[in-house]
Formats: C-alpha cells, structure tokens, sequence
C-alpha cells in the first residue's frame, strides 16, 4: 500500500508538472528562465527544511551528487523552454516516449541484449515519435518537440540514477539544493527577460515545492520496491493524466495525431516490456 500512494502520488505529480507550467507560460504568467528558478529553488527549499526538521541532517547540501543534480536542471530548463509550443499533452507524450527509449538504451548499453520483439517494440514507439513531430498543421513545433525530447533523456538518467538511492529525502535534497547554482549561471542570459506576475509565482513554487520537490522524493523512495521495468510500465500513465488535466484545467483537446502517435509511442513501449526475457 506504501508503495502504491508513493508512486500513484509522483506519477500525479510528474503531470501536474506539465500542467502548472503550461498554465505559467501560455497566460505570460512567467517566463521559462524564471519559471524554472523558482521552481527548483522552492523545491531545494521545501525539502532542505524537510530534512533539517527531521533531524537527519545539519547540512543538507552534503546530500545527493552533481550528476543528479546536473540531469535534474538540464530536465527542468528544457521542460520549461519546451512548454512554450506544446500543449500539456503533447509534452508529456514526447517527454516520457524518449524517457522509456533512454532507459531502453540504457539497458542495452549495460549489457541486456534485446529479443526480436523488442527491438520491434522499439521502431514503433520511435515510428510514433517521428510521426509526432513530422511537419505538417498540426504537428508540434520543431524546437519545442526537440527541448522536450532532451529533457527526457534527462529525465531518464535521473530516474535510473535514483534507483540505487539508499535515503531519497536526503538524495533529492541535495540534488535540488545543487542545481541552484546551475540554474542561476542559465538564467543570466536571460535576466532582463525575467518576469513573474504573482499567479505565475505561486504556480511555479506549486510546481518546484510539490509537485517536484515531494513529487520527486516520493518517486526516488518508491523506485526502491519498483524494478526498473515497473517503472518504466507505470511513467506510461503520465501523458494519459496530463491529457486529462489538460482538458479539465486548460481547455486543451488532442487530436488525431496525437491519439496515434501516442497509440504507436505507448504501444511500441508495451511490446519491449512485453517481449522482454525473463531473468
């Protein structure tokens, strides 16, 4: 039951990510550059007193390492800047289609070697992906598809990363806690352009305290009872609920290029799981 609140409660999470920031950015409620400070200071914030009021630690920022915590801004920058030509869907479609292809990749590169079925699995999620982002009036914007794209494959090694965490409030703490400094040198290009209007503030500290501060810490502690396959299954769930929220909070529709991209994308990561051997 622990388990199935902590993963059901980061999945809700991850989509309601893409739904606070595309709120922030299509009302110029915010911009990406400072959509993201704020979000990943309010989350460093939100889980350093967390930690200290636990009593763990006096020093959070000893906690996590900068890989993670590179893999973390490089996620949250890219997402940002994404949202502003996607639609809440659209982006979480494309962001966990190249999640589950990373850790695919992943696995592959540590030595699995793939059955047939899988490597079919594959072209067709990567078919879906194409399809997806081919020009055409409907298809999403090319950079924007492309910066979400990125931030999956972030997304994807911070997940594989988190798997071997051993204290996950400690962990995304100081993961948190050490993309401020990198977000903050990314921003300065960009001071002169930063502006939050109240809402697009409180939207961005919802989306760096809760939805990924704690988001984040519940999936890192459930990553511990998921195998890396499960975890894979369940990310799957994601663009499903961001498309619903999309609807519900944004008035936003999926069309048909969506529906079948997202058949052939979700449906190619079915069969890789499906035809996977069994240790």
């Amino acid at each position: 039951m622990k388990v199935f609140v902590l993963t059901t409660f980061a999945l809700t999470a991850f989509a309601f990510n893409s739904i606070l920031c595309r709120m922030a950015l299509r009302a110029g409620e915010a911009d990406a550059a400072g959509f993201t400070a704020v979000r990943l200071l309010s989350g460093a914030f939100v889980l350093a007193a967390i930690l200290l009021l636990s009593g763990k630690t006096q020093n959070p920022a000893k906690n996590g390492n900068w890989p993670s915590a590179f893999f973390l801004f490089a996620y949250a920058i890219a997402f940002s800047f994404a949202y502003f030509g996607l639609t809440a869907a659209t982006g979480a479609l494309i962001l966990f289609g190249c999640v589950q292809i990373t850790m695919i990749a992943a696995a592959v590169f540590r030595g699995e070697r793939p059955a047939l079925g899988e490597w079919f699995g594959v072209l067709v999620a990567f078919s879906g992906l194409v399809y997806l982002m081919l020009p055409g009036l409907t298809a999403p914007p090319l950079a924007s598809a492309l910066l979400m794209a990125a931030a999956g494959v972030a997304w994807g090694f911070y997940t594989l990363r988190g798997k071997g965490s051993t204290d996950p409030l400690a962990d995304t703490a100081g993961n948190f806690i050490r993309s401020v400094p990198m977000i903050a040198i990314a921003a300065l290009p960009f001071a002169l352009q930063i502006g939050l209007t109240l809402r697009g503030f409180v939207l961005a500290v919802l989306s760096g305290a809760v939805a990924s501060g704690i988001g984040y810490w519940a999936w890192y502690a459930a990553l511990r009872d998921l195998t890396a396959t499960r975890a894979s299954v369940l990310q799957l769930s994601v663009p499903a609920i961001a498309a619903l929220g999309g609807f519900l909070f944004l008035s936003e529709s999926a069309d048909l290029r969506l529906l079948a991209s997202g058949a052939l994308i979700l449906g190619g990561i079915g069969l890789t799981i499906f035809f996977k051997p069994k240790a």
